[in-house]
This record gives structure tokens, sequence and C-alpha cells, in this order.
């Protein structure tokens, strides 16, 4: 695949950046309209999604630039160029969280009904720029058969695109982002649920995005690795049972205690 969209003034645009930008317009949007249900000022919800999707795209490149350090260590100056790619979403998850619990701090609300407000942002994001790693030709899986991608009803351009040095190879990144977008639906159907919690949505989250990536990286022929093991599965593996022990703490509370639709931010201050 080509991953130069267009040329503008003598600059490539890659279709990395336009997915990413993409991804960043529709999760703001919907972060902004769910926090305005809730008396969330426009204002706090914009200044904390700047700041996150910041700090995420940093700490997201310097977690895959971590674990790939051989790649860059004779030319630091390669670390900038995001726009080539080498963005590892779980290094952006750990960045944009800290951020959550600095902003949430300054503002005294509560920083796990803004994480739940914003986990469908995320996921929608994650599905979205996936995309990008297809026109960089980049987060597949193994060799395959053109008749094994046939079979499992991928889009004929996809199977196209995936066709690489004259071989095959799994999309992995549709896959996953097939599943993040089940996980959009998901989490926008428990979201209108009457009794949920706060944080539960956050749990369900990360469950979901974990299971579904521990078996998708297992496919992966670019894999973060650290010792031997895929870095991926091991903090997916992480990830999903501490989301799940934080569910069954949230289960045993009161079935009208920290209701999620109850928890408003009418009183914070920008």
């Amino acid at each position: 695949m080509n991953p130069i969209a267009f040329k503008l003034f003598g600059y490539s645009i890659r279709w990395y950046s336009i997915f990413l930008l993409i991804a960043v317009i529709l999760g703001l949007t919907l972060l902004i309209k769910e926090g305005k249900k809730y008396g969330y000022p426009k204002d706090f919800l914009f200044n904390l999604a700047f700041w996150t999707i910041i700090i995420g795209f940093i700490s997201a490149r310097l977690y895959y630039c971590l674990f790939n350090y051989k790649l860059y260590i004779d030319d630091p100056l390669s670390i900038l160029k995001i726009w080539e790619g080498g963005l590892a979403i779980h290094g952006g998850l750990i960045g944009g969280f800290l951020t959550l619990i600095i902003y949430c701090a300054k503002y005294h609300t509560n920083l796990f009904k803004v994480c739940d407000m914003a986990s469908v942002s995320v996921l929608l994001g994650q599905a979205i720029g996936r995309w990008g790693n297809f026109f960089n030709s980049e987060a597949h899986g193994g060799a395959t058969t053109l008749l094994e991608l046939q079979n499992y009803h991928i889009p004929e351009f996809i199977i196209d695109g995936m066709y690489i040095n004259g071989t095959y190879y799994h999309p992995t990144f549709f896959y996953e982002s097939i599943w993040c977008l089940i996980g959009v639906f998901l989490l926008l159907v428990i979201r209108h649920f009457k009794y949920i919690k706060i944080g539960e949505l956050t749990c369900v989250y990360l469950m979901w995005y974990s299971f579904g990536r521990f078996f998708i990286e297992a496919m992966r022929t670019d894999s973060l690795m650290f010792a031997g093991f895929k870095v991926a599965q091991l903090v997916s593996i992480s990830l999903f049972f501490i989301a799940l022990i934080a569910l069954l703490i949230i289960k045993r509370k009161s079935k009208f205690e920290s209701l999620y639709h109850e928890e408003n931010g009418k009183k914070i201050k920008c």
C-alpha cells in the first residue's frame, strides 16, 4: 500500500496521520457529547482531551522506542518521525491514564467517572487508528494464502493490501479494528443500563480489549519483545485480571451506590 495520501505544498501527508486525526476528532466529539449530559464543562473536557492526547502520543512513542531501542540508538532524531508509524497503544494508555489522574485531581472530579466517559472514545479511536497500520503495511500477522483470506470473507481491497513482496499476510490490524468496533457497541449498550456503577465501563473496556489483543498479538510478526515474551500479551494479561478484580469489587457495592448516571461535573470550575 502507498502510505502517502497526497502532497500539500511539497509535504507528504500520510494516511497514518489522517486516520489518527479522524480518531481524535470523533473520539473528542463523543466525549464532549457524553460529558454534556452530566454537566461537565466543555472547556474542562476539551483541555482534558488535549493534554491526554498529547501525553498519550508521546508515551506511546517512547514505549515503542524503548522496546526497539536498537533501531534508534544510532539515529535518536528518528524517534520524532511518528508519521512513519511506531506507536504502542499500551504506552499511550499508561501515559493517558497518568495524565487523567493529575488533571482530575487538579479539578477535584471523579477520575473513574471521567475514565468511563472516555472509554468509548478511546476504543473507537483504537479501531480507527489501526487503519493507519494498513497503509503503512505494518502490524500484520504471519504468512498465509489467498484462499484462506478469501475463506474469512475479508474485503478484497484488504487482501490486496496484504500482498506484500509476493506473500499474503494475515491482516491482524483488521481483526483488531473489528474487535474494537464490536467493543464500542458493547460499551454503548452497557452505558445505558440503569444501575451501572462508576468504574464498570472502564473495567469492561480493559477486559474486552485485553482479551482480544492477547490472541491477536499471538498472530503478529512485529511484536515488541521482552525476555522472549511478547510485551503486549504480558500487559494484556495483567490489565485483564486487574480490571476483573476491580469489577468484582465494584459489584460488591450496594445496588444504588456510585451510580454512573447520577455522578455529574456541574461543580467543576475551569
